[in-house]
């Protein structure tokens, strides 16, 4: 009995020290020149335009290192406050030669952000990927339903919050994300326009290649973002990634059904919408395919 139970001692250790000393099992080790940086490219917005499924379609590209959350380093007072080393922490290991990528969608409509941009990184290039404006509220309003769901906080409807005394409510905080002129004027006033790159939400769902091409262009990148990338899952109803004999699909909570709005409403808010979205076309010198 004894000489069992010391045999099966010697098993265990010699087991024990296989997974802790066998070089398949390790963690690998970075490569010796990867370093944590400022960022290279930002993506600034806007929110529920496809921020997501843009950075996940950029790191595909080897050449890029993305953070994996949204950092709110120059939106919230709390981060920003912490300084540049805590920035840089966030952000992945970086080989030399790859740019580094974040992306924060709430950028975009926060008034100080492109001023604490152009202080730390005035050399920074932006992405902003928009989409058309009454379906990125639809958007905007599915989110904040599903949260307050998850948490079973009461629901408003979205007449409620869209409508005030028969009119849109101009308070309404999704209606203001979509008014894209408003804030891409300061956005211009602190960066040149060749700095920002124009995403193409919409194009982007039904037909990424094209748009990741010109991602690629503007970033200065080797092309190798390709057809191969792509594959379209019927179950989830839009584009999944295959990379390195690796598929993948953004969240579940993407792609989710919007809410029916009554027709009228449908009408006034793309008449609305008109004239901000000929200012937004007039001031960054392209149009969209917007209703």
């Amino acid at each position: 009995m004894y000489v069992l139970v010391v045999l099966m001692a010697s098993v265990i250790v010699a087991l024990l020290l296989f997974v802790t000393q066998s070089p398949s099992l390790a963690t690998a080790d970075p490569p010796a020149n990867a370093l944590r940086r400022l960022p290279d490219i930002i993506i600034i917005g806007v929110r529920k335009g496809g921020t997501r499924a843009l950075i996940e379609m950029l790191s595909l590209h080897s050449d890029v290192a993305a953070a994996q959350s949204e950092v709110h380093f120059f939106d919230w007072d709390s981060h920003y406050r912490r300084g540049a080393d805590w920035y840089v922490s966030q952000m992945p290991l970086a080989c030399s030669g790859q740019l580094t990528v974040e992306k924060t969608p709430a950028y975009f409509t926060s008034t100080r952000v492109p001023e604490h941009i152009r202080r730390m990184n005035p050399d920074a290039r932006l992405l902003l990927i928009v989409r058309e404006p009454t379906e990125r509220l639809l958007s905007d309003y599915t989110q904040v339903f599903h949260n307050r769901l998850e948490k079973r906080k009461q629901q408003q409807t979205l007449e409620t919050l869209l409508m005030r005394d028969r009119e849109l409510n101009l308070d309404y905080k999704a209606l203001n994300r979509s008014l894209y002129h408003v804030h891409m004027r300061r956005w211009l006033d602190v960066f040149p326009r060749s700095c920002v790159h124009l995403v193409d939400g919409d194009a982007l769902i039904r037909n990424p290649l094209p748009e990741m091409k010109k991602v690629e262009e503007f970033l200065h990148l080797e092309p190798q973002i390709n057809a191969s990338n792509f594959y379209f899952n019927q179950t989830k109803g839009f584009f999944c990634l295959h990379d390195r004999r690796r598929e993948r699909c953004l969240h579940g909570s993407k792609g989710r059904k919007h809410p029916r709005m009554a027709p009228a409403i449908l009408r006034k808010l793309h008449r609305f919408f008109h004239e901000p979205n000929r200012e937004f076309f007039q001031l960054v010198g392209r149009t969209f395919d917007w209703k």
